[in-house]
């Protein structure tokens, strides 16, 4: 008895007398939940059919990573979390609940990389840029019903109107712009101006002739806005030279092709009015002067219809002569 007191003596000195680091870590491991180590269930193919189940998915991952990397911007360090959201969404893409979460995942994509960006546009660089996290803010209370502060119809029409405003403003602006610019244009030396408002230069005076405007012609070109914006150039192609009818090109382009000889190198300064107007073309604003540097190659001659030949041989003549005559016969 006095043995099993002495031993149990020896272990509650032991446990004073062990040092304060060591109990801790003891107690911290006692503490430390073991964290559970997800066992994947082996891939059994039992079948060919199996087989080629498994292969095919294998197949249809062909070009995969680099669309999710161009479509949905993934890090392909993260593809385990990619799989580990595929199975979870395979597992539960028929539950209604889950089907939601997804489609407002893939919303929110969109939302950020597209719609953001699309009704910003006009906006940026004024006083209104918009803020994104309000903008998703007030997308989100227009999903849950929430009008506390605004209702969707009112928003709508207060939005509209602003930016309505904004553009036109914008428009204005650059047309006044523009309008300057072929003012002052207009009293550099060497440039003329016709009764419509169309301004050249006589860069190279051609001796060729002159096309009509039915005419179908060669050319070389390259087109700028006024603040020297590239929007089109038949330099940058292979053949550099590009044809089409004079009637079958912006007024401007009619006009002045119609006055030029071939072998002509001019600069054409087109005010809104002879070009595209109030309506957008690529880089090409609204309201836009554009600037061309035409270089006029040549006339292409009109192919006329063959005329009709007698298409027999005297060959041909004089078997068609002999049946005859066996017909008679």
């Amino acid at each position: 008895m006095k043995r099993i007191l002495f031993v149990a003596s020896l272990i509650v000195v032991s446990a004073i007398a062990m040092p304060v680091s060591a109990k801790k870590k003891k107690e911290k491991n006692q503490q430390a939940p073991v964290e559970a180590v997800a066992v994947e269930e082996p891939v059994i193919l039992a079948s060919s059919a199996d087989t080629l189940s498994y292969i095919a998915g294998k197949t249809a991952t062909n070009g995969l990573i680099p669309f999710i990397q161009q479509q949905y911007k993934v890090d392909t360090a993260y593809m385990a979390d990619f799989a580990k959201g595929y199975e979870e969404a395979v597992a539960k893409i028929n539950d209604p609940k889950y089907a939601a979460y997804i489609a407002g995942v893939q919303i929110a994509q969109m939302a950020k990389q597209r719609i953001f960006p699309s009704m910003n546009a006009d906006l940026q660089g004024t006083e209104y840029a918009l803020t994104e996290e309000l903008f998703h803010k007030g997308f989100t209370a227009s999903l849950k019903n929430d009008n506390s502060i605004y209702a969707d119809s009112t928003a709508r029409k207060i939005f509209e109107t602003k930016v309505n405003a904004i553009k036109k403003a914008q428009q204005e602006e650059y047309i006044q712009q523009n309008t300057s610019w072929l003012k002052e244009n207009a009293t550099k030396e060497g440039v003329k101006t016709t009764p419509s408002g169309l301004q050249y230069k006589v860069l190279t005076a051609g001796t060729g002739e002159t096309p009509k405007a039915t005419d179908k012609v060669t050319v070389k070109y390259e087109g700028k806005l006024i603040d020297g914006t590239v929007f089109d150039s038949s330099y940058k192609r292979n053949p550099q030279t590009s044809s089409f009818k004079c009637n079958e090109v912006i007024k401007g382009w009619t006009e002045a092709l119609t006055m030029m000889p071939v072998g002509s190198k001019w600069e054409l300064y087109i005010p809104q009015e002879l070009a595209y107007g109030e309506r957008p073309a690529g880089k090409i604003k609204p309201y836009s002067t554009l600037i061309f540097t035409v270089e006029l190659e040549g006339i292409e001659s009109e192919k006329k219809p063959e005329a009709k030949t007698e298409t027999k041989t005297a060959e041909t003549k004089a078997k068609a002569k002999t049946a005859k005559i066996t017909k008679k016969k």
